[in-house]
């Protein structure tokens, strides 16, 4: 046989074998992208009432709202504080758009595209037809209402109290329609074999119980609420905040910082070079910092100095860790 011969049959097999694996991948892939979660389902109000203490404020002995003056102070409340943890904590607009009316997670050929759904009341809604559960399942658990997992990063909401989802949906509610229908998530070559290889995590996964109940409210006390504030840090971070290479992300982002007291991380840092960093997006080096971390400083401008200051108070006190170990 002549090497011109070989070698065609050789790339034949190859070509084959090729497609055999990434035949196998896909189907692997999309096993773990139908898989049905079993979760809990919360309904909450939206709004939330009225506290006592802002019921005490707004009626002054010996008077009382009417109950449409109550429900439309609530939600006027609800708004605003859900626009503040938009605006300041939870990032949806880098997913979802600024408008809210979608956004781009990941466009990266090899990766593939996802992007953030419409979740406004305007033609091609995702949750037009939305009961608060499904909310709280989406966000919290990041399971659509039909069961199956979603790319929504649930790991980083699962601590979410009722109050701040309710605040959030409520918020959101108010946002001017948006006529837009977003397709669904594609894959590529490399994210079809990352994904049935598990080397992508479906957010679903990441939750460790879709049981566990979840706190009414945010944590009052500086050091409880600083770690319930470090939740939104865990996806990128890791659970352990020594950051690596950052799951599913976009191929082009460097991999997460180390968060922890560590010599590879924070050790040698004070609150302002913290501050300057999240704020200003400049390390302690001088150097700047690189999407997706540079993309938060626009929330940390907004975010209030005891929010920041408790942030910074908890990771001090985790466990110091040298980079990499989630």
């Amino acid at each position: 046989m002549s090497i011109g011969k070989k070698l065609g049959l050789g790339a034949l097999a190859l070509g084959v074998s090729v497609a055999g694996v990434f035949g196998w991948a896909k189907s692997a892939g999309a096993a773990r992208l139908d898989h049905r979660w079993d979760t809990h389902r919360v309904e909450i109000p939206v709004p939330f009432p009225l506290s006592a203490e802002e019921l005490r404020t707004l009626e002054p002995e010996g008077t009382m709202l009417a109950a449409e003056e109550k429900d439309k102070l609530a939600l006027e409340r609800a708004v605003a504080r859900g626009k503040h943890l938009v605006e300041s904590r939870y990032g949806c607009a880098d997913c979802h758009g600024k408008d809210f009316g979608g956004g781009t997670m990941v466009d990266a050929a090899p990766m593939g595209k996802l992007l953030g759904k419409n979740l406004t009341r305007g033609k091609g809604s995702a949750v037009a037809n939305y009961k608060t559960s499904d909310w709280e399942r989406l966000v919290r658990h990041g399971v659509k209402p039909d069961g199956t997992g979603t790319a929504m990063p649930a790991v980083d909401f699962f601590e979410m109290s009722d109050r701040e989802l309710s605040d959030l949906i409520a918020y959101i509610g108010s946002l001017p329609p948006v006529d837009a229908a977003v397709p669904n998530p594609t894959f590529g070559p490399l994210g079809t074999i990352l994904l049935a290889t598990g080397k992508i995590l479906v957010p679903a996964e990441m939750v460790t119980d879709h049981h566990a109940a979840h706190a009414r409210e945010a944590p009052v006390e500086a050091a409880d609420f600083g770690k319930h504030l470090a939740q939104t840090c865990v996806g990128c971070h890791g659970p352990g905040f020594s950051g690596g290479p950052i799951p599913g992300g976009d191929p082009a982002w460097p991999v997460a910082l180390n968060l922890t007291p560590h010599a590879e991380g924070l050790a040698g840092w004070t609150y302002e070079t913290f501050e300057a960093a999240v704020r200003k997006g400049v390390r302690k080096d001088g150097t700047p910092l690189r999407p997706p971390m540079s993309m938060i400083t626009s929330y940390a401008q907004k975010m209030e100095d005891h929010e920041l200051r408790a942030l910074w108070a908890y990771l001090q006190r985790v466990p110091a860790k040298p980079s990499g170990q989630r």
